[in-house]
């Protein structure tokens, strides 16, 4: 009886395996969040697949300079300067919410967003001027692919990051309620983690 008072006394404490459908450890956004990182590695995955087949399985491939074109690599490495850039403001605007320092998330959300909507301006100018199709070859068809999922994905990204601005200016979050910005600054250091990948496989190897 004495037990069951003081269970009754302390109800809000909960002891035992957590509810239903809930980790004891993760929250339910942030689980699901990385359950979909996963899954967007595996789509990485299957396009890079395609582009070590051409590079290493079909030897009678070559990969770029191809028909006299090049490969922008300048400027493809000043665009990955710029996305890694913002990664470091999202941060900076990341510890701003922690602290309470309402007016550094402001610029730092607003300043990752306008790096993060550089990078996709550029990369579409690239599109422009680097001289071939898809369609043309193989080769084509793998550098738009993977380029242009990764550019999918910052066009993502750059959504989530204007929704977390537009409510960092309207005071949203506060050191204790954070969430919102930490879960989609995850997605966007996986987009620019992943871009890594991207131009070190296409542009540099």
């Amino acid at each position: 009886m004495e037990a069951a008072a003081i269970h009754a006394a302390h109800g809000h404490d909960h002891h035992g395996p957590p509810e239903a459908n809930r980790s004891s450890r993760v929250e339910p956004q942030m689980l699901g969040m990385l359950l979909f990182i996963i899954s967007e590695i595996m789509v990485f995955g299957a396009f890079f697949t395609a582009y070590f087949f051409i590079r290493i399985v079909d030897q009678d491939n070559s990969w770029f300079p191809l028909d006299g074109v090049e490969l922008p690599k300048l400027i493809a490495g000043i665009n990955t300067a710029i996305l890694l850039s913002s990664s470091l403001t999202l941060h900076w605007a990341q510890t701003c919410a922690k602290n309470g320092n309402r007016a550094g998330l402001k610029v730092g959300m607003l300043t990752t967003f306008l790096l993060g909507l550089t990078f996709l301006f550029i990369q579409v100018n690239e599109y422009i001027h680097v001289g071939f199709a898809p369609h043309d070859h193989a080769q084509g068809s793998i550098f738009y692919g993977l380029t242009g999922l990764h550019g999918a994905h910052v066009f993502i990204g750059l959504t989530l990051l204007l929704i977390v601005t537009i409510r960092a200016y309207r005071g949203h979050f506060t050191p204790e309620e954070h969430g919102g910005v930490e879960i989609p600054g995850i997605y966007w250091h996986f987009v620019d983690v992943m871009w890594i990948v991207v131009y070190t496989s296409i542009y540099i190897l």
